[in-house]
């Protein structure tokens, strides 16, 4: 009885729990910015001895006679961005603290405030300037920035930053992932200068179920009463004049004719909001997407999802995917796939991968890491979750690639699970309307021998159902799946997330050997006859694009640390299953009468 009052509380409480929301700084390529990226001197600190040791001081000794313990002029250097395991072989499974510093010369400016800006730190980071915390992050994918204006010293500065990669029981994610946990700076740092008042956000899109108004919001940050903010769309002839409230806060809905972002048409307008001395120019692409019944529907029309999953890794070098380089091979990659859609798992994925994106026309899938079993009851953990929604919104609310908000991967069934997750479908609705929120599930029900049901409650709170199912590899053969037949307890539509097969590029067999290419392709053959089978059908993103690195899988000869399930492989080799998948999607696209 008091464990069923225990969890009743425990529901109540986040029934009751406000979404959310960010104070992150907007679009910070269209901002002014300086550059911190570069080596940045480092100390490993195995034993987090360094915030005692006051390394954020960045001492040096007064006197001959003075102990000071560490040095970082003299200590070695990592790139930023960048993680430390593929930059160092003896940090290859390295977990615990880094300490970062970085020297730099600042002028400052009258009517000036600057921030520290951090596009990614896996996993806790604590930031210092000159001596002084600015303040502290928890999440390892999104981007935060801290006000340092009155810190910064007209002249020489330094910035220390440490990063701990630690894995705890209440994380966001948890202990246990499949992938691999990169520590570091892994995203660009950079000064963002703005004017005393400036605009921290916005949010301009298509008005939710409208393809011919535009709806949204803009936020100012230091105005101290009502101010005038214009809005301009030159090629769309556009002109709106905003007045704020006492928040700084505006909202708009006005009509608008444009030309409707596609991937066969990824066309971007050029945005410009003005309020006083700050100007931000942002390329907006204006799309509509929503659900009937199991259909998705991209601006009005119904669409299948020619997808592929991929983990925000680089190819060929390896490790976390950080330049442009690295985003335009993966991009490419999948248009040569013939895809239409992308599923960035487990996590969000740099902010240059969904910038070209928005140009090449892909469509996302956008996850924040709440994976497998995590501490559905802790509260701190519900809020790690929550804040790393919140960025991930913040950062990309205004990409119009971005077709799908998704909150967790292959969660098991019980009933803290499904309220925590069903909050965050809640926040994600009040903090962005107009996208469709989704979670890849992989629990079903066997109702007879060829006959299973998807039937989650946590289907309830989604618009578009992902499954994750691995017929033909971690259950029966691959022939299985002729006989397999589903129901699906939602009249949603489904997208089946994942499936796929093992492979070391180059490793040959029969098609019954595993761990062969054969093998790999005999899967995808009888997979894909199977899911369009499925009722609700309406795409599929199979797992995965590219090898990547995990320590859950040490089979040497084979595995040696990697997943093989890409269809290429970490150096870039095109496995016979990327044909199979290439082919299959040709036809698709000949069937829906898509331009190539």
């Amino acid at each position: 009885m008091k464990r069923m009052l225990a969890l009743f509380i425990f529901l109540s409480s986040l029934c009751l729990a406000a979404p959310a929301t960010s104070t992150l700084i907007a679009n910070i390529p269209g901002r002014t910015t300086i550059s911190l990226n570069g080596p940045w001197n480092i100390i490993i600190d195995p034993y987090e001895t360094g915030l005692g040791s006051r390394y954020y001081r960045n001492a040096k000794p007064k006197d001959k006679s003075d102990l000071v313990e560490y040095n970082f002029d003299k200590s070695p250097t990592l790139k930023v961005p960048g993680d430390w395991n593929t930059q160092r072989d003896d940090l290859l499974f390295y977990e615990g603290p880094v300490w970062y510093r970085r020297m730099f010369t600042y002028h400052k400016h009258a009517n000036t405030r600057t921030y520290v800006y951090i596009g990614a730190a896996n996993y806790k980071t604590r930031v210092f300037l000159n001596g002084e915390k600015l303040g502290e992050h928890e999440g390892g994918f999104t981007p935060f920035n801290f006000e340092a204006t009155s810190l910064l010293h007209d002249g020489e500065n330094f910035l220390v930053v440490e990063v701990n990669n630690a894995r705890h029981v209440e994380d966001v994610p948890t202990v246990n992932t499949d992938w691999w946990n990169y520590g570091g700076i892994t995203g660009d740092v950079s000064l963002v200068e703005v004017p005393d008042a400036f605009i921290q956000d916005y949010f301009v899109q298509l008005a939710k179920g409208s393809r011919d108004e535009i709806a949204g919001w803009v936020q100012l940050n230091g105005a101290n009463s009502p101010q005038q903010v214009k809005l301009e769309i030159p090629e769309a002839k556009i002109k709106q004049t905003l007045t704020t409230d006492s928040s700084g806060r505006a909202e708009f809905h006005f009509p608008a004719k444009l030309v409707l972002w596609s991937p066969e048409n990824p066309k971007l307008y050029d945005v410009t909001l003005t309020s006083g001395a700050d100007k931000v120019t942002d390329q907006i692409g204006f799309r509509s997407i929503e659900t009937e019944g199991t259909k998705i529907l991209l601006n009005g029309k119904s669409i299948i999802l020619r997808g592929i999953a991929a983990h925000d890794e680089a190819p060929l070098r390896g490790g976390r995917a950080t330049t442009a380089a690295d985003a335009q091979t993966l991009l490419s990659y999948a248009k040569e796939l013939h895809c239409n859609f992308i599923r960035m798992a487990h996590y969000p994925h740099n902010e240059k991968e969904i910038r070209l994106a928005d140009r090449m026309g892909i469509l996302l899938w956008s996850e924040i890491p709440v994976y497998w079993d995590i501490d559905w009851t802790n509260p701190a953990t519900l809020a790690s979750a929550e804040s790393q929604l919140s960025e991930m919104i913040a950062r990309d609310h205004n990409r119009a690639s971005v077709i799908f908000w998704s909150l967790s991967n292959e969660t098991p069934i019980k009933p803290e699970r499904t309220a925590f997750i069903a909050q965050l479908a809640t926040d994600a609705r009040a903090l962005d309307s107009t996208r469709l929120i989704t979670s890849a599930l992989n629990r079903t029900t066997q109702l007879g021998p060829d006959l299973r049901e998807l039937n989650d409650p946590l289907g309830a709170s989604l618009d578009v159902l992902g499954m994750n199912e691995y017929v033909g590899w971690y259950e029966h053969k691959p022939e299985y799946a002729d006989q397999l037949q589903w129901k699906i307890a939602y009249d949603k539509p489904v997208i089946i997330s994942e499936f796929g097969a093992d492979a070391p590029a180059g490793r040959h067999g029969d098609k019954d050997e595993r761990w062969t290419e054969e093998y790999q392709v005999n899967v995808f053959q009888h997979q894909i006859a199977m899911v369009q089978r499925i009722p609700g059908f309406a795409g599929l993103s199979p797992w995965v694009l590219v090898d990547f690195r995990s320590p859950r899988r040490p089979l040497p000869g084979i595995q040696d640390y990697f997943n093989r399930k890409g269809l290429i492989s970490n150096q870039g080799a095109h496995k016979q299953a990327f044909y199979t998948l290439q082919k299959f999607y040709e036809g698709l696209e000949s069937q829906q009468g898509v331009k190539k």
